[in-house]
């Protein structure tokens, strides 16, 4: 009678204590590879500065972009920036259909994975398969950048198709990853956008705001909403250290902002008209460009600002922050918007804003106390808050912008919004996901 012998018995998996692991974690300097759609740019700043964060709390950034802006740089620091950033679509589309090949010869099974997922995000989206098929390429592309640079986390700004990549190289073997929701676009299309299947491929996501968070609640399962963070966008000691700088007593107001329909220049162009008509004496600087440019210098031109409304164009950030000290608010009527920077950087230097209220804008600007919140589209208010604006003492501008730079240096500090970014980075390693 034979004996038939059993196989010996895998022998029981080893799990280190918890505490261990958190020090293998922490041992293992963590590279993190940030992916924007353009970067840098002029209008993305906070991106820049939430880098320099995390890098200075210890971790290795690598930058990646999937195409390179397409207007000039005029700040340093974003030039500096652009000569260490690697972009996906750098040289051309051979690259990306080498890198493809090489993912589908040595990973075959998770590229058609990755190929299944492709389908179903380009399935009545706004981009459509043939773009999402190109999407699938560059995170090919993307997931052989991670594996040769020792890339451990990838986090992407904006829902849009930085996230798209982002989810697609994980499904192609790529590195964990994370993302951060800025708004409004993501809001406006979510669907379109299929943020749902983003937000449930993340490991967590960011809102920059408590209305950017309520919003990815809205497109998140509820079984998942503790994946959903607030990490705000942050301003370094050179805005946060300002040595506190009297407004002016002209009647200078300033205004940064892309020149967009969403930004809602061209009602601001008719508010400045009516204080013209008024007989109010003003100066309105407008510093940004954008698709709007022309119709805006023609509209200046038909209600006779010439001599009182300028178009600046984009500026440096040593000029902007100039002409924000030079000037006694800053205005931005948008209909739209996440969080936006320049309110901060505004408030920050010690001058009050003429905001909207809009998504997250009413957490930062409080009517009476650093500012005045206006409802979007209303020609009048805006009008209003501007002549307010121009006829306030110098001490009660001094008042608002005080209490606005301290808010600010609450909440709005690159150094520890960066650190909360590193610290969900660094629990999610150490949780093994």
């Amino acid at each position: 009678m034979s004996t038939v012998l059993e196989p010996p018995a895998e022998p029981a998996e080893v799990v280190a204590p918890r505490a261990v692991r958190d020090s293998q974690v922490r041992s293992k300097q963590l590279t993190v590879a940030y992916l924007v759609n353009q970067y840098p740019q002029t209008s993305v700043s906070f991106v820049r500065r939430e880098i320099a964060g995390l890098e200075r709390a210890g971790a290795k950034v690598l930058r990646f972009a999937i195409r390179q802006w397409n207007e000039a740089l005029v700040d340093p620091r974003d030039q500096a920036e652009e000569k260490i950033t690697r972009r996906l679509l750098g040289g051309g589309p051979l690259r990306l259909l080498a890198a493809a090949v090489s993912r589908l010869s040595t990973h075959p099974a998770k590229f058609c994975r990755a190929a299944l997922l492709t389908l179903k995000l380009g399935h009545r989206s706004d981009r459509g398969l043939a773009t999402h098929a190109i999407y699938l390429f560059e995170a090919c592309r993307l997931a052989q950048w991670c594996r040769d640079s020792g890339v451990n986390w990838l986090h992407a700004h904006f829902g849009t198709n930085s996230a798209t990549v982002a989810l697609l190289c994980r499904a192609l073997g790529g590195p964990p990853f994370s993302f951060t929701v800025h708004g409004p676009e993501e809001f406006d299309r979510p669907e379109l956008l299929k943020l749902r299947e983003k937000i449930a491929g993340a490991e967590f996501v960011v809102g920059v705001s408590s209305f950017g968070r309520s919003q990815l609640y809205r497109w998140t399962e509820v079984n998942d909403w503790s994946k959903v963070h607030v990490v705000r966008c942050g301003l370094d000691d050179e805005f946060l250290q300002t040595t506190s700088v009297t407004p002016p007593t002209a009647p200078r107001l300033v205004v940064v902002a892309r020149l967009h329909e969403q930004k809602g220049i061209p009602l601001l162009i008719e508010a400045a008209a009516r204080l013209h008509r008024a007989g109010e004496p003003f100066e309105l600087d407008i510093i940004g460009d954008g698709p709007l440019r022309s119709e805006l210098t023609n509209q200046i031109a038909a209600r006779g600002l010439a001599s009182s409304v300028r178009l600046l164009g984009w500026q440096s950030s040593d000029a902007i922050r100039a002409a924000i000290l030079s000037a006694r608010a800053l205005v931005l009527p948008s209909f739209a918007e996440g969080l936006p920077v320049v309110l901060m950087e505004a408030l920050a230097l010690g001058r009050p804003v003429i905001a909207t209220q809009v998504a997250g804008v009413a957490e930062l600007v409080r009517p009476n106390e650093n500012g005045w919140l206006i409802p979007a589209g209303d020609v009048d208010a805006l009008a209003t808050a501007m002549r307010a604006a121009c006829h306030a003492s110098v001490d009660e501008l001094s008042r608002l912008g005080q209490n606005g730079a301290k808010l600010v240096r609450e909440r709005h500090s690159a150094t520890t919004e960066s650190a909360k970014l590193k610290q969900l980075i660094d629990q999610s390693l150490a949780a093994g996901r």
